[in-house]
């Protein structure tokens, strides 16, 4: 056994002295078992007795049993499941307070049973989460505990864990829970069960978190071709931020304007987006998805694009006459709007035709009037009594589509005059016979003329 004693008159608080046991690999369950005495006349402690647990020669952590008053010899136990091939070695520190007293450590004994006074931690196994999420980290132990134990779980570098939950199978087992909340990056590193009795202390191996980060690519993804209704595209999501493997894929659309997407599972590099509406912006990008609860990164970087617009679905319907005057016609059709035109550009064309002069005329009009609820158009400059056809032509730039024909013929209108060379006239003794040409416009059917 190792014995220590240190003698705290004429220190000054600070300073620390150190028993270090030999280097111990664990096959089986052990004790380690020592008398200690923290005591001094004044009744102000004379320091304080902490003791480490360092693994492999890695650092030396926090504290796994401390007391700073003990007026007799008292006895504690150190249940240590560090398990082979792994070593460990026992620190016990003094850490004077200034005042005068004694500390001692004395019959320092590896016991080749387990503890009698302190429960036994089984092999502690990792755990591995994705960020944001709960880590739970499972402390199972040989012996009994119970409310007056303080359990915790105890960190490297990394902020100590508190109690979730106890579970007592029976008087021999029992499992504690621990929850390392919203893990981050931060929060990975090495952990210990460690169980505080009235007897001494267990301590577990150190296991890891391990916080993965959900990937999310760097690049949007890349277009391959356009059509009215689809969008084929490339992932491009090679290059990630965060962890793989990569064991889902899904690409997510959405209307530039408004509030409509949509998300699809996608297991090759590239993918046709279909059902989409023409002659609409959209907003593509990449989720990813990672093993484990919360495995989804963040969507990548969109890609905005356009699809084409679409042929128009038909021509305007229910083309009709609205007024007939002399040298105008004024007609009118049923409103129609992008689910007709399938294009947000487009014009609609009134072509009319006409025989004029022995020839016939073919015209066209652009009508500005195509957003209105009451749409029409009035074609002017026409002749009198004349057949007019008329139709509307919807055109945008993948197509056009014709409304029916219409036949009209303008109203009458007053004739031109009689040309003034063709009157001739013919004297007899009692009459003059007058003859004349037709008016070179007679706009209609002649009914009368008067001399």
């Amino acid at each position: 056994g190792s014995f220590m004693l240190v003698n705290t008159s004429g220190r000054f608080a600070g300073q620390k002295a150190h028993l270090l046991l030999p280097h111990l690999k664990e096959n089986d369950t052990h004790c380690i078992d020592f008398h200690y005495y923290v005591s001094s006349k004044s009744g102000s402690s004379p320091g304080t007795l902490n003791i480490y647990v360092k693994v492999n020669d890695g650092p030396i952590g926090n504290p796994i049993w401390n007391t700073s008053i003990a007026a007799t010899w008292n006895r504690a136990e150190l249940a240590i499941s560090t398990f082979w091939p792994n070593f460990y070695q026992v620190v016990f520190e003094v850490v004077t307070s200034g005042h005068p007293g004694y500390v001692a450590i004395d019959e320092v004994k590896v016991l080749g049973h387990p503890c009698t006074k302190t429960p036994h931690f089984l092999r502690l196994q990792s755990v591995e989460v994705n960020a944001g999420q709960f880590a739970t980290f499972q402390c199972t132990a040989n012996g009994g505990t119970d409310s007056s134990d303080r359990l915790w779980l105890q960190g490297i570098y990394v902020r100590d864990a508190p109690l979730k939950d106890v579970k007592v199978f029976n008087f021999r087992r029992f499992v504690a829970l621990f929850s390392v909340v919203n893990a981050t990056k931060r929060d990975a590193g090495s952990y210990r069960c460690m169980i505080r009795t009235e007897g001494g202390v267990g301590v577990s191996n150190y296991a890891e978190l391990i916080v993965k980060e959900p990937p999310v690519p760097i690049a949007p993804p890349q277009l391959s071709s356009v059509g009215a209704t689809y969008l084929w595209i490339q992932l491009n999501a090679n290059s990630i931020n965060g962890d793989g493997p990569i064991i889902q894929r899904e690409v997510e659309y959405r209307t530039s304007s408004g509030s409509w997407y949509d998300i699809q599972p996608v297991d090759s590099t590239s993918y046709k987006i279909g059902h989409l509406d023409p002659d609409t912006e959209y907003e593509i990008s990449v989720l990813l998805t990672r093993p484990g609860e919360g495995g989804t990164g963040s969507p990548g970087p969109a890609l905005k694009t356009r699809t084409k617009c679409a042929d128009p679905m038909r021509g305007p319907r229910k083309l009709e006459v609205v007024e007939i005057k002399s040298r105008q016609i004024t007609v009118c059709w049923e409103p129609f709007g992008y689910n007709v035109t399938r294009c947000h550009r487009y014009n609609l064309t009134v072509h009319y035709r006409y025989q004029a002069g022995g020839q016939e005329q073919v015209r066209e009009e652009v009508s500005w009037d195509t957003e209105s609820s009451h749409p029409q158009h009035t074609i002017t400059n026409l002749s009198p009594y004349t057949n007019v056809s008329i139709k509307l032509i919807l055109m945008n730039p993948e197509g056009r589509k014709e409304s029916q024909e219409l036949v009209v013929q303008t109203d009458e209108d007053v004739p031109s005059a009689v040309p003034l060379e063709s009157i001739q006239g013919s004297t007899f003794e009692e009459k003059i016979f007058l003859q004349w040409r037709e008016p070179a416009q007679t706009y209609g059917v002649i009914t009368l003329y008067e001399v």
